[in-house]
């Protein structure tokens, strides 16, 4: 009868918490800086909205794209913050206090249709603390010849 109630007083031993298997996931990549000195810049067409994104159709024929267009010429290394100063600069909703922007991309999908694609979303007068304050073009999968869609909330 001993040998019962050891076993009964004995704790049970903590399960190990199980490893997933397979490869690690990849590490998110990082992307060189570019040598602003020594790479030409491209040419972004950035198109700004009060209240939303454009909708796709408004970019479905070319020549014909919204009319508040701003072209800035900037790297793939810009962050999200630069592109927000950029944008205050020439849009007075923009330095609004309280204002977000929320960027996307707008390319062609395999079909010839125009796909807006949200990336990110910045302050107004952020502190850079923010996550998507520092993600660059290159990070978030930019191509050149894309636009930018920048909805002023």
């Amino acid at each position: 009868m001993a040998g019962v109630a050891e076993v009964q007083n004995r704790q049970a031993r903590p399960v190990p918490l199980a490893q997933p298997r397979g490869p690690p996931p990849p590490a998110r990549p990082r992307f060189e800086p570019v040598d602003r000195e020594k790479t030409c810049p491209l040419l972004l067409r950035v198109f700004t909205k009060i209240g939303g994104h454009h909708p796709n159709e408004d970019f479905a024929v070319r020549g014909k794209e919204p009319k508040d267009e701003v072209q800035i010429y900037t790297w793939k290394d810009a962050t999200l913050r630069e592109l927000t100063d950029l944008v205050k600069e020439v849009v007075p909703a923009a330095r609004k206090r309280d204002s977000k922007l929320s960027f996307a991309f707008v390319y062609p999908d395999k079909n010839g249709r125009f796909v807006v694609r949200p990336v990110g979303m910045t302050y107004s007068y952020g502190n850079g603390r923010r996550m998507d304050d520092v993600k660059t073009l290159a990070e978030l999968s930019f191509q050149i010849g894309d636009y930018l869609s920048v909805a002023i909330l």
